[in-house]
């Protein structure tokens, strides 16, 4: 892992790296040393690694638990170069929902489509971060919602060293399976009126979840509408789980 900048404000450290082809971020306390709970957070799709959404969640983690934080571009988003064969993907979909097709399997199919990437790539950014002696080998949390929901299922499923998850926004037609093998506690998010997932689905992903501590947060509103106050519970159930 190479760090390539570093800034800080609010008591914050923003550390900006590259691990060969996968550009991330790191936030830590400023000034930290020492091991610390780490939290991986996925960004949702057509975003990035320090999109609004992201930062304000890791600054918050940072900032509230002195938690390191650390969020890294997905295939062919943010600073990734363009992917031909996933472009081409999204372009067809674009074209057969316009045709009349359901949304939410194409989109279950393109994102189990790049978990198939990310899982190993997100595994070995954990290896390189913790690495780090400010972030050391402590216990790790994962947020993610819509696309970071549907690579953060077979992730969490795959990757031991998560302890909690937060989910949401996701089906289960492609991570039924995976979320099968989750028994980590979850807490899961849902939009009641959500346009891209239908609720049913939701509802199926979250009953799929083998954990014995899941819990269910159901908010109205459409896909993109989440409550700001689910961040609070966020940063409850990783102080409660990680600390």
């Amino acid at each position: 892992m190479r760090f390539t900048s570093r800034t800080s404000s609010d008591g914050v450290s923003e550390q900006l790296f590259t691990l060969g082809e996968i550009p991330g971020v790191l936030w830590t306390p400023e000034g930290a040393t020492g091991t610390r709970p780490l939290i991986l957070i996925g960004h949702g799709g057509g975003q990035h690694k320090k999109a609004p959404g992201v930062l304000f969640r890791a600054r918050r983690f940072v900032a509230d638990r002195g938690f390191a934080v650390v969020a890294v571009d997905v295939p062919a988003h943010g600073d990734r170069p363009k992917d031909e064969g996933l472009d081409r993907i999204a372009s067809e979909n674009r074209d057969r929902v316009a045709a009349g097709e359901e949304l939410a399997p194409l989109i279950a199919e393109f994102q189990a489509r790049v978990a198939r990437r990310t899982v190993p790539e997100w595994r070995a950014v954990l290896d390189a971060v913790q690495e780090a002696d400010h972030v050391g080998p402590g216990p790790v949390g994962y947020w993610g919602v819509s696309l970071g929901c549907g690579l953060g299922v077979p992730f969490v499923a795959a990757e031991p060293r998560v302890r909690a998850a937060v989910l949401g926004l996701g089906g289960a037609l492609a991570t039924a399976e995976a979320a099968a093998r989750i028994t980590v506690p979850v807490e899961f998010l849902v939009q009641w009126d959500d346009e891209r997932v239908p609720r049913s689905q939701s509802l199926a992903l979250f009953d799929a979840f083998a954990s014995a501590e899941k819990t269910l947060h159901a908010n109205p509103g459409a896909h993109a509408e989440l409550p700001a106050h689910e961040l609070d519970s966020s940063v409850r159930f990783f102080t409660r789980h990680l600390i």
